[in-house]
């Protein structure tokens, strides 16, 4: 194992330091830590290289993590189609994917493009939009 080992992202001469960090992981507006992942970590942006073994425990997390924001994005995809009075098969035709698609996107079978969230969530909060949007 080498002595030094320089930082790939910050790519400026940045020296990775050895040891147990706690690494934190965001998704959306979730976050966890992963304790005390043994590697060369990045003291400017973060950064790490896993020692063996360290790479699936944070994996692991970082899937747990994600399963988690897809339901919580799921749910709120539900709520706010339902708030601007549309059923499934209208608001897979408003927006594209199909009469199916928000049956997948609540079910959580799909994950819909983040063009469609995010006019979702303006949409939630100004629905004396929704009119323009369907082009009436």
């Amino acid at each position: 194992m080498s002595d030094k080992r320089f930082c790939l992202q910050c790519d400026d001469g940045t020296l990775l330091e050895h040891g147990a960090k706690d690494v934190t992981i965001t998704i959306d507006t979730l976050t966890a830590s992963v304790p005390a992942v043994s590697g060369w970590h990045c003291p400017v942006c973060a950064e790490c290289e896993f020692d063996d073994g360290e790479g699936q425990r944070y994996s692991e997390a970082l899937s747990a993590l994600r399963n988690l924001a897809d339901k919580q994005r799921a749910s709120e995809l539900r709520l706010i189609r339902k708030k601007l009075g549309l059923r499934q098969a209208d608001a897979g035709k408003l927006f594209g994917g199909g009469v199916s698609a928000f049956s997948d996107y609540e079910c959580g079978k799909k994950q819909p493009h983040k063009s469609t969230v995010l006019l979702l969530k303006l949409l939630a909060r100004h629905p004396e939009l929704l009119g323009e949007v369907q082009g009436g």
